[in-house]
């Protein structure tokens, strides 16, 4: 018998782990655009106004991807999941709608001069576009897990006797507990993410030896970048963590698979490896460290967090992949740390570039591996989130069982495959249009005309395709 709540469940996170990768990296992007137009405002050197076309192509084709992926998410409130929209849609509909209203229509507004404004409005004004367009997407960031973080740590509402969710306060809807700690996180992913696209592709060009002046470049901003707000990014983690421990206990204990308390004193051990058996409510193959735990959790040798015997077991999370993905999210985050902290090191003995220097290759093909890290811990730190709050979809109030449309398991599973298919076609020509552009690599771009001084250009139609277009300077399709 087909399962409509498992398969609706699947089929969320499905589109939801392909949406979040490019609103992701467009996020970064947009603000990395808009250093670059800065850079070449400031000093008019060509090589950022070449590097600024070349990822302004990049951008435009994730930015389209993110647009169509988000719209499918929007439908399934109503299709899969309409009684949550009934309960919850009093405050969820009003912060998406937030949402348009400010982050789309801004970007809708700004989008069309970033894209094909250059030589045809002023010099400034296009680079207010971009500025403008680079806070739409953290605007949206702003309403999205607003949005999110009230599911996570409900707050400012009252309930009817029906169950509904009505609005009392929206200053403590908004900046509901966790709000601060999330936003503060998914941003830095975001830009962490972007971060390492741009110094992976700058990697691969001083590895093949071509570009080398733009990877040069690209790649000392990105291991400075790196070196900033990797370190950042822990210590938010770190806070985000002791949210998480206060306001949504189960799952910290789902994340740690932490079972039952030890003896008074003893402290929390620090799980390295294990694999949960739920089952035996125990860690099969366990490798842990004592105490090390409670001092991480807790800041304390002798803390405590709440084990996941404290609930029975309807009230616990799938404690695998949430501890799994835990575990994946944390490595990638320690060897970004290191490889962003060596290569400044490198940098600053002037070994990172050296082609003699075994140090300066061997972080130029950590950088080359690292590429789609950010990727990939930004994914498993989402299923840790999702997963990690079930059996709930607004956490303690609202379980995800009772949030389900009354639909026919074959109608999900073959929506799930349709989306499937589509995105298979529509998601792999963008990609592969994508490592494209990427191997092709910056092209010169010819200088623009002083239209502060208003001087005209004929106008003329412009397509994403034309290699003389401004989204897509000396590259043919």
């Amino acid at each position: 018998m087909l399962d409509p709540l498992l398969l609706s469940r699947i089929q969320f996170g499905f589109v939801i782990t392909c949406h979040i990768l490019f609103p992701a990296f467009t996020i970064g992007l947009a603000s990395w655009l808009a250093f670059l137009e800065w850079r070449w405002l400031r000093t008019r050197d060509g090589l950022w106004r070449d590097l600024y076309f070349f990822w302004l192509k990049i951008f435009a084709v994730s930015f389209g991807m993110g647009v169509v992926s988000g719209i499918v998410m929007s439908f399934q409130f109503g299709t899969n999941w309409s009684v949550l929209s009934e309960k919850a849609g009093n405050i969820l509909g009003p912060l998406l709608s937030y949402e348009v209203l400010t982050a789309f229509f801004l970007e809708a507004t700004f989008l069309g001069v970033m894209l094909f404004g250059w030589k045809r409005v002023p010099e400034r004004l296009h680079f207010l576009a971009t500025c403008m367009v680079a806070l739409g997407t953290l605007i949206s960031t702003f309403w999205i897990i607003a949005a999110n973080s009230w599911m996570q740590t409900p707050a400012g509402y009252t309930l009817t006797a029906d169950g509904v969710f009505e609005p009392a306060s929206w200053w403590a809807i908004i900046f509901n507990p966790s709000f601060p700690y999330r936003l503060s996180h998914m941003v830095l992913a975001a830009f962490i993410t972007t971060c390492f696209v741009i110094g992976g592709v700058s990697a691969g060009y001083l590895r093949r030896g071509v570009h080398r002046e733009a990877g040069m470049r690209m790649l000392k901003l990105a291991v400075a970048f790196a070196a900033i707000t990797v370190p950042l990014q822990v210590l938010v983690g770190d806070l985000h963590g002791l949210n998480v421990g206060e306001h949504q206990p189960t799952k910290l204990a789902a994340m740690e698979a932490h079972w039952e308390a030890g003896a008074p004193g003893e402290g929390v051990p620090l799980v390295l490896f294990a694999v949960p058996n739920a089952d035996a409510e125990r860690n099969d193959y366990e490798i842990a460290i004592p105490r090390l735990g409670s001092l991480i959790l807790t800041h304390s040798l002798d803390g405590e967090i709440q084990p996941l015997k404290a609930v029975p077991p309807s009230e616990r999370p799938p404690v695998a992949p949430v501890f799994f993905g835990f575990r994946v999210m944390v490595g990638l985050g320690v060897a970004m740390l290191l490889l962003a902290l060596g290569s400044a090191l490198a940098w600053w003995r002037g070994r990172l570039f050296d082609a003699g220097s075994a140090l300066g290759q061997g972080l130029i093909r950590g950088w080359r591996w690292m590429t789609f890290s950010g990727f990939v811990a930004l994914v498993a730190g989402w299923y840790v989130v999702e997963i990690g709050r079930q059996p709930y979809v607004v956490y303690g109030l609202l379980r995800t069982a009772d949030a389900v449309s009354a639909v026919d398991g074959r109608s999900v599973l073959f929506s799930l495959l349709v989306f499937a298919v589509v995105y298979l076609v529509v998601f792999g020509a963008g990609l592969w249009y994508l490592v494209k552009l990427v191997r092709k690599g910056p092209q010169p771009h010819e200088p623009a005309p002083d239209t502060e001084a208003g001087e005209k250009t004929p106008a003329r139609p412009l397509s994403l395709m034309d290699d003389t277009d401004i989204a897509s300077p000396g590259v043919r399709s």
